[in-house]
């Protein structure tokens, strides 16, 4: 006789595929955080420090995501609204930082700019090729899902802006997009948080 009956079963490797690509997606995100913020530092870039610190936050996410694969959907709600802090907070240290260059301004690398934004998007494009298939499956896997596609996002971005630090030799074009990264991690975390505050008000 089977072990389980067939929805059960069905659950368990639902479950056992989405820890599989979620610890494929954490180790990525963990690396290249370690890897872009120290770009960002060497490069006095923004834009570029903003896409390190969504690694970072990704790969916080992804690791709480990992810890509530088989929980309830309470659980799972209740992470997802962590995540959307998360997500906040690294929207108001890149916000902080713009503050900081308006009284200590500096001038891009934009070579270092382009060449890692683009190892960047290379990376996080795995990572959205990886988790397409788990995006409508839970809240959990839901908000994971808008976490890449924003890395995505972010990536192009950041490379816009070494392109326009380039043709401008100026430190705006930085700045912009840094402004515009910002809006979106304000954004994306204020989806997070309503709708992890919405299956809090279901599961209750």
């Amino acid at each position: 006789m089977s072990g389980c009956c067939d929805n059960d079963c069905s659950i368990d490797a639902l479950r056992d595929r989405q820890r599989g690509t979620l610890r494929a997606v954490l180790a990525i995100n963990a690396v290249m955080f370690l890897v872009i913020v120290m770009a960002a530092l060497y490069a006095h870039s923004s834009a570029l420090l903003a896409d390190s610190l969504d690694n970072l936050g990704d790969a916080l996410t992804y690791a709480l995501s990992l810890y509530v694969v088989s929980r309830g959907a309470g659980a799972k709600a209740r992470v997802a609204l962590f995540k959307g802090i998360l997500i906040l907070v690294a929207a108001l240290a890149v916000g902080a930082q713009l503050i900081y260059k308006l009284y200590v301004p500096s001038m891009p690398v934009f070579e270092i700019m382009g060449a890692f934004s683009l190892l960047a998007l290379a990376a996080n494009t795995l990572c959205l090729y990886l988790l397409w298939r788990h995006r409508h499956d839970d809240v959990n896997m839901s908000s994971v899902w808008e976490c890449s596609r924003n890395d995505v996002a972010a990536n192009l971005a950041v490379l816009l802006a070494a392109g326009g630090v380039w043709l401008t030799a100026a430190a705006w074009p930085d700045t912009v997009v840094a402004i515009g990264l910002l809006l979106l991690l304000l954004r994306s975390a204020m989806r997070v948080i309503s709708g992890a505050m919405a299956e809090l008000r279901a599961a209750a």
